[in-house]
């Protein structure tokens, strides 16, 4: 009876973790993963059918971050005037820049391949009907030049030549209200960062007091390849030197409950997805207003508002900023801003992460395969952890050791459990064995093994990496799932070769839990099942050398969970 008793809980259990899965997975927005819902339809319209207001005139003293960030324009009028648009190709990257506003409206990196196609350049600005994501400029305060108006491209070069190692294009303003805007992009040779000079002309007779505000916007849309079993992060992040890394959801700020520090003199202001980022950065210093707002359904702007001061009559007033807009390279990342590097997101186990990403890279240097490189790293972890692994593995084996006895105490004294705990209490005293010695030293490993599982599900490096043969895509699945099987089987014989738990019920939901476990990693990219399976492989090696070394021959205990009788009956016959 109690065994049927227990059986019904761990099913109401199992089921239990289910619902709450799917319920976790849509409070993330996604899709339910075992009782998927009819998907409702998200309308992304392209930028100019989103009506936004002409900015009001403000003055900086007067006004906050909020209503400061309510008066830069969204997106286009409904019936925009169609605008030349200019394309410029470097080495690295192939911009187009709108006539209206000199927004960069569309950026394809040309050393990464699309999801889609690898053959074709991965597209990350956007404007059309699927994406809408941009950068934008203007200024505010007066009814100014802002990324609706329309502007004169002055002619230049648009492609990098060889030996040539920067171009810009530069776009000027027509007068408005007195005052002029002059735009000039900087590109460079293998940059993923781009120059922004702003130059404001005050050509009118008055003083003037305008801002300047950078933005980036984005739909809400998660980027494609998102796996049921996994997600990153997508949406803007604010970093200060006071309040540092700062994630804003897209659902806080429909619920106008975003919070992130919103005046500062340093940072940045990003948008994030897997893989890729985009960013504006101003200099340390410069006062700003920082601000993350909708504009539209599906629709949102991150950016940051700095005040340019007072303009005399004929005074001209430059502001220096750059765009990055490309890969989640840790290195290039730190070598431009502080702080930069935290938008590829290990979350709380940064401090672990880092070191790990140093070491992957280094082994990356001597190897110069990526799947070499994470077998590489986790043989190194594995003898890092060595003998922290053999006390584990040790435990165990002493465990398995004395399993028969314990199992035969078990059966003699179940009708009497406090006498049976304490008679099991006096067995692991006599064979100075402790039932949990096998359990903290693999408890101190699983942050490092949580990093290193993060590190290489965020690392662009990864991405479309081949290793050997049929997987030539280690941030992809397995498409034959030879990995996920080989790793599923490791874990089982893994499971085998502990002691098998006296409860008959551990001992079923001790090889439960392995395959419900590995159904997981037949949807996970091949570099991090991979790394699981080397990890597999080791620990087994390992384990199989230390019971050999105690004495403890290394036996399959196989899922018979009639196997506590059998051992009690060993123990009976020994006796007699």
């Amino acid at each position: 009876m109690n065994d049927i008793r227990r059986t019904i809980l761990w099913v109401i259990f199992g089921f239990s973790m289910v619902l709450l899965w799917d319920q976790w997975q849509i409070h993330n927005g996604k899709p339910a993963t075992f009782f998927p819902s009819a998907p409702k339809a998200t309308a992304t319209a392209p930028a100019e059918s989103k009506p936004a207001d002409v900015p009001d005139a403000l003055t900086a003293a007067t006004a906050t971050a909020d209503v400061l960030a309510s008066n830069v324009p969204g997106v286009a009028d409904a019936a925009p005037v169609a605008q030349e648009k200019v394309t410029v190709t470097t080495d690295v990257m192939r911009l187009t820049f709108d006539g209206q506003g000199g927004a960069l409206v569309h950026a394809e990196l040309l050393k990464y391949g699309s999801d889609a196609d690898k053959s074709q350049p991965f597209v990350l600005f956007d404007d059309s009907t699927q994406r809408v994501y941009q950068a934008q400029t203007g200024l505010i305060g007066g009814n100014y030049p802002t990324h609706k108006t329309v502007m004169t491209v002055q002619p230049g070069e648009r492609e990098l030549k060889d030996g040539q190692n920067e171009l810009q294009v530069r776009f000027e303003s027509p007068v408005q209200d007195g005052v002029k805007l002059v735009k000039t992009f900087t590109v460079k040779r293998g940059a993923y960062d781009i120059a922004v000079k702003h130059d404001v002309v005050n050509a009118g007779a008055t003083a003037i007091t305008p801002q300047l505000y950078l933005q980036l916007l984005r739909d809400g849309n998660a980027v494609d390849g998102g796996n049921a079993f996994y997600s990153t992060f997508t949406g803007p992040a604010i970093y200060t030197d006071t309040a540092k890394y700062q994630k804003v959801e897209f659902k806080d700020i429909d619920k106008d409950k975003a919070k992130f520090e919103k005046t500062a003199t340093s940072g940045y202001v990003a948008m994030v997805q897997h893989y890729f980022a985009s960013a504006w950065l101003l200099g340390d210093g410069i006062q700003r207003d920082n601000y993350a707002r909708k504009v539209g359904e599906n629709l949102y702007a991150a950016g940051m508002i700095t005040p340019l001061g007072t303009l005399q009559p004929g005074e001209t007033k430059a502001v220096e900023a750059r765009l990055f807009a490309g890969p989640q390279l840790e290195k290039t990342l730190e070598s431009l801003a502080p702080g930069l590097e935290l938008v590829k997101d290990y979350g709380w186990l940064t401090i672990l992460a880092k070191p790990l990403y140093w070491l992957l890279d280094k082994i990356h240097g001597i190897l110069g395969n990526w799947g070499w490189s994470i077998v590489g790293l986790v043989l190194f972890l594995k003898i890092l952890f060595y003998w922290l692994n053999a006390k584990a593995y040790g435990s165990m084996a002493k465990m398995k050791a004395i399993n028969p006895k314990i199992m035969e105490m078990r059966e003699r004294l179940k009708g009497n459990p406090q006498q049976m705990q304490q008679e099991m209490m006096r067995i692991y005293r006599e064979e100075k064995v402790n039932p949990m010695g096998g359990c903290f030293p693999i408890m101190i490993q699983i942050p490092v093994f949580i990093a290193l599982y993060w590190v290489l599900l965020s690392s662009v490096e990864i991405r479309h990496a081949p290793w050997i043969l049929w997987i030539t895509d280690l941030s992809a699945k397995d498409p034959f799932y030879v990995l996920p099987l080989l790793m599923t089987a490791s874990s089982l014989l893994q499971t085998a070769l502990n002691p098998v738990p006296p409860d008959p019920m551990q001992a079923k939901m001790m090889w439960f839990m392995p395959l419900i476990f590995s159904v997981m990693f037949f949807m996970f990219p091949a570099g991090l099942v991979l790394y699981w399976l080397t990890n597999n492989i080791l620990s087994i090696a390992q384990q199989w050398v230390i019971n050999t070394r105690m004495g403890v021959p290394p036996q399959f205990n196989l899922p018979s969970f009639k196997k506590a009788d059998a051992a009690v009956t060993d123990v009976k016959a020994k006796k007699k």
